[in-house]
């Protein structure tokens, strides 16, 4: 290749990382989807209505789960702009797009620009990835932040620079108070793995490893005191059942391995193939070439370990290992090793210099592409999306019509499949996001109930919902406080309320003499377990539940 049309398909190769940055933020507006991420936002929302940023409060009580540092971010962005879906969502994917930057940076000081800008590519347009910016949970932040650890300390590493270190103990830090202990098994398994490997005995058993052991200490100081004072300092708290429990002990030990080991409060059940099958997906389009790139990596590396870096597959394996051995599995579990899948199959994908290999990857992408797009349609097909309008029909055609006659024209080779590979990620994640998404969130009753009740105010009269269901999106979307209830709860109210309840529920009451004022039904849906019936507009109402908005007045009045 002459040095002009290498430089023209590096422009080509930015230009679509561009286009790749903006699709994973076109679900920033769509609303937030229940059940974590809905119980994420409010309990940030909690600690900047309540001014305390120490402790998490959920379903009015205290809550212990997960660590602090993200429900920290999200109520800053809450005190600056307010309680809204972006100002949820847009510290994350800053956070992933933070990962972006790490993922090149890491990638060219172990590689090349080329494979760095590759591996960018294959990172933003990974199926999973731009899922995660729209369902926004703990993993965003946390993909970023191991990345940015293991750049560091590869820097510090090699380099010997205490900068370096003191960078990587501090996202190291903010990992741990993201998720918890585990982020460790990530970073430490890509620098020591490598080490071990290389069998780099001085570097391994060097003093940094043991500054960055106590840095690391020291910069998770702030969410041991949090636990401490909340749980540890009130042993009379009711956490899980049961009094004297221990925040810290928790936080070092059952949230992660407790779960790992099924021996803590929360427990699961795991199958140690559920990840082999998550990354089919979860990585796509990209997968398949993932899956040839790790067997190739390691049957070339056992050939000549010294000669390779070991940090991408160390730190991806050994965590990908570990979640199929444990207990408790679900799949945005695997977003973090994504940076690391991604280098992986870049620096595959540019060894592959034979016209017969090259040949090979635009056959298995050409089958891969047919078959998502085949997939997206028949979606369309049947789910009949109400947010699909002319606007996004046009914007998704443009993509089509690019994806049959851009590559071939700007590109050729390798570059040119992974071209095509990337249009047809933009094509499959244009339609969930604008199209798809938005429409299926309709069926999310209690977010559009709380909105209905913030935009028609029904005068203004106190809100209810009933008690024993979760409400987190309705908590977060309402703009007022609430109360739960029960029929025999209601009873001595001295003044007409807003309940919202389901349809059954709303029976009961009308059964036991209260006056009973429909608003509004709307029609729901337990959107993150998609069945096909739902999925089939022509079967979709006998999949529906309803939920209510109704004026209710007890008996006496």
């Amino acid at each position: 290749m002459n040095p002009d049309t290498a430089t023209t398909q590096t422009k080509w190769i930015y230009l679509f990382i561009g286009v790749a940055v903006v699709i994973n933020f076109t679900g920033l507006f769509t609303t937030i989807m229940g059940p974590d991420p809905s119980l994420y936002a409010t309990i940030a929302k909690n600690m900047v209505l309540r001014n305390n940023y120490t402790d998490l409060y959920a379903w009015g009580t205290d809550w212990l789960d997960k660590p602090h540092f993200p429900f920290w971010v999200i109520a800053l962005f809450f005190k600056c702009f307010g309680f809204k879906t972006w100002a949820y969502k847009l510290p994350a994917i800053l956070f992933m797009m933070m990962g972006v930057v790490y993922t090149y940076c890491l990638a060219k000081a172990l590689y090349n620009k080329q494979i760095a800008l590759w591996a960018v590519l294959i990172l933003l347009t990974a199926q999973h990835i731009i899922l995660s910016n729209t369902d926004v949970r703990a993993e965003a932040y946390l993909t970023g932040l191991i990345i940015a650890s293991v750049y560091h300390f590869y820097k510090a590493q090699n380099g010997n620079n205490i900068w370096h270190l003191v960078l990587a103990c501090v996202f190291t830090a903010c990992a741990v108070m993201t998720k918890g202990m585990f982020a460790l098994i990530t970073i430490g398994g890509a620098i020591a793995g490598h080490l071990l490997i290389t069998r780099q005995w001085k570097q391994l058993f060097h003093w940094r490893w043991l500054l960055a052991m106590v840095l690391i200490l020291i910069f998770i100081l702030p969410e041991i005191w949090c636990l401490y004072q909340q749980f540890d300092v009130h042993p009379e708290k009711v956490v899980f059942g049961h009094t004297g429990g221990s925040g810290v002990k928790f936080f070092f030990w059952d949230s992660q391995f407790g779960r790992f080991f099924n021996t803590g409060p929360i427990k699961g059940s795991g199958d140690p193939s559920f990840f082999i099958h998550t990354t089919l997906w979860a990585f796509l389009p990209w997968s398949l070439l993932l899956f040839v790139a790790v067997f190739q990596f390691i049957k070339k590396g056992a050939k000549n370990a010294k000669a390779h870096e070991w940090y991408c597959i160390c730190g991806a394996l050994l965590t990908f290992l570990l979640f199929s051995a444990s207990q408790f599995q679900l799949p945005h579990y695997l977003n973090i090793v994504f940076p690391f899948f991604a280098i992986i199959t870049a620096q595959y994908l540019y060894g592959l210099a034979s016209p017969k290999n090259i040949k090979a990857v635009q056959i298995t992408q050409t089958v891969v592409i047919t078959i998502m797009l085949i997939i997206i349609a028949t979606l369309g097909y049947f789910f009949r999306p109400s947010a699909f309008n002319w606007l996004t029909g046009a914007i998704i055609l443009v993509f089509v019509l690019l994806l049959f006659l851009l590559p071939g024209r700007i590109s050729t080779g390798m570059q040119q499949a992974i071209f095509k590979t990337a249009l047809a990620s933009f094509i499959v994640n244009l339609f969930l996001n604008l199209c798809f998404y938005p429409a299926l969130l309709l069926y999310q009753g209690g977010s559009e109930a709380a909105i209905y009740i913030n935009s028609n105010k029904p005068d203004n009269l106190p809100v209810y919902v009933a008690a024993g269901q979760f409400h987190d999106d309705f908590n977060f979307y309402l703009n007022k406080s609430f109360k739960e209830t029960t029929p025999d709860g209601m009873a001595n109210l001295p003044n007409q309320v807003i309940l919202y309840a389901d349809a059954g529920l709303l029976k009961e009451y009308v059964n036991k003499g209260f006056n009973v004022k429909p608003l509004k039904i709307f029609k729901s849906y337990a959107i993150t377990h998609l069945a096909p019936a739902f999925l089939n507009k022509a079967t979709r109402d006998k999949e529906l539940y309803d939920m209510e908005v109704a004026i209710v007045q007890s008996p006496k009045k």
